[in-house]
This record gives structure tokens, C-alpha cells and sequence, in this order.
């Protein structure tokens, strides 16, 4: 930690909150990772300079700080804002000229001992935690890293996918669902032979199916609806089904049930 007792010693007389150590600690990260303060406010000054020192009025409003910083080779310049909220310090870090962004929320009391601002050796705490953080929620990960335009939209379309995955009141698309693999009894009286002989292994109960009962099949799915008669989903995917009227027929047979006596050439 060389250099950041010697910077919070020049500005001691300016500190007079926790998040004023905090972004104490947070500029000399910066400093340390080859970058220069250039000044305050989000556009640049005429007073400005490259400097390892924090600016005059950098802690001017204690609910938002706004410094501005410069690479070393002068490529990049960052506008880092750090704005109060409760008991935590929400810092936003912009790429200028570009929409990149980076963003890292910090809780004071994780890092900062209140009850000791002016003195250094008790101030911070968890110190190589807070500048891991620092590394990789900021300067790391930072600007370049995403983008609220371009590539950076690809998450948010991923993200609304997951999330209509995982919608409950979503209405599932609607597909033929394949019968299980029931054995097909080639005698249509084996029906019930299960329940005779719960332990023979065999399938079956003593409702006969005539989907199931070696009869031909139509190849009807009862959820995907039938026509005129039952709508998409009125049957549960993989319920036994009784069908309205003979398998395979697409209505009754006029020779279906006939009634009493039909062949009797009085009536």
C-alpha cells in the first residue's frame, strides 16, 4: 500500500465522511494502475492537469463525486462518478466518447471505519479485499468489457429469453406428444391379466384401451384435438383416452348397434 498513506495524509483535513475515505482509496488504485487525475466535473477544464494528487473540491458534495482521469500513453480517459445511496457507494465508470460503461456497488461499513477518519493505520479495513474489487469491478472488467450498444445487446436478448422460459403463466407451444412405449397384447382378452398377476411383470389393468389392445391404429392423438369434437389440450398428453365412436372410423357405422328385429321384413 506505498504511496496511499501519503495521499490520504495530503487530503486529511478534507475528509469528513466515510464515502471521502473511500474514494480516497479508490483514486489511488487508479494512480497505481498508470492512470492521472485530470479534475472534476464531467467536462473538461481549463485548469486541468495530469496529477497523482486528488483535485481541489473533489469532495465538495458528499452525495456525488465526479473526477475525470487520463491513461498514461493518453488514450483512454475515464469519467468516474460515485454517487451516495443509504450506507453503500455506487461507483460508474464511462469511457469518453463511448457508451461503455462499468459499474461497482460498495458497502461502507465493509471497508471503512467510520469512527476513525483521521487516522490512517485504523481507517480502512479488508483493504486487499476493496482493491481486488476495485481491479476487477472497475479497471479489469471496465470500460471495453460491455457496451450498451452493439455486442452489448446480446445479453439483454438472452436475458429476455431465460426469462420467458421461465415465465409460469407463458402458454407452451403446442406438439404432438408421443405415446409411451406400452407393449401391444396381441390377444385383446389379456386385458386385466396385470391385476390377476400383479407380480408376472405384465402391463395393463382391467380397463381395456382400445389404443393399446393390438387393435390397428389410427394414430390418433387425443391432445392435439379432434376435429368437431374435442379443442387442442382437452386431454392430457399420455391419458388413457376412450375415443367417441370406433377406432380408425371417421363417424358411426351405419351397421353399428342395430336395433331389436331389424331384419324382420314387418318392421
Amino acid at each position: 500500500m506505498a504511496g496511499l498513506e501519503l495521499l490520504y495524509n495530503s487530503v486529511l483535513d478534507d475528509i469528513a465522511s466515510p464515502q471521502d475515505a473511500l474514494l480516497c482509496f479508490v483514486h489511488w488504485e487508479m494512480i497505481r494502475n498508470g492512470y492521472k487525475c485530470l479534475g472534476t466535473g464531467d467536462q473538461p477544464g481549463t485548469n486541468d492537469k495530469r496529477s497523482e494528487l486528488l483535485p481541489a473540491h473533489w469532495n465538495e458534495s458528499s452525495e456525488l463525486y465526479t473526477l475525470r482521469y487520463e491513461s498514461s500513453d493518453g488514450k483512454v480517459q475515464l469519467l468516474v462518478k460515485a454517487i451516495t445511496v443509504d450506507s453503500s457507494v455506487i461507483f460508474n465508470v464511462m469511457r469518453s466518447g463511448s457508451e461503455e460503461v462499468a459499474d461497482m456497488t460498495v458497502s461502507l461499513s465493509d471497508y471503512v471505519n467510520c469512527d476513525h477518519l483521521q487516522d490512517f493505520d485504523r481507517v480502512f479495513k479488508n483493504t486487499e479485499e476493496l482493491g481486488g474489487r476495485v481491479q476487477s469491478g472497475i479497471l479489469s472488467s471496465g470500460p471495453g468489457s460491455r457496451s450498451r450498444s452493439g455486442k452489448g445487446k446480446e445479453p439483454a436478448k438472452s436475458c429476455k429469453k431465460s426469462l420467458q422460459d421461465e415465465d409460469p403463466f407463458r402458454i407452451p407451444t403446442r406438439t404432438a406428444v408421443r405415446q409411451p412405449g406400452w407393449a401391444q397384447p396381441m390377444n385383446p382378452f389379456a386385458a386385466g391379466g396385470a391385476d390377476l398377476d400383479p407380480f408376472g411383470g405384465r402391463p395393463g389393468g382391467m380397463i381395456m384401451d382400445p389404443l393399446r389392445a393390438g387393435f390397428p391404429r389410427s394414430g390418433l392423438d387425443p391432445s392435439s384435438g379432434i376435429p368437431m369434437r374435442l379443442p387442442p389440450g382437452a386431454v392430457p398428453p399420455g391419458a388413457r383416452f376412450d375415443p367417441f365412436g370406433p377406432v380408425g372410423r371417421p363417424g358411426p357405422d351405419p351397421d353399428h348397434l342395430p336395433p331389436p328385429g331389424y331384419d324382420d321384413m314387418f318392421m
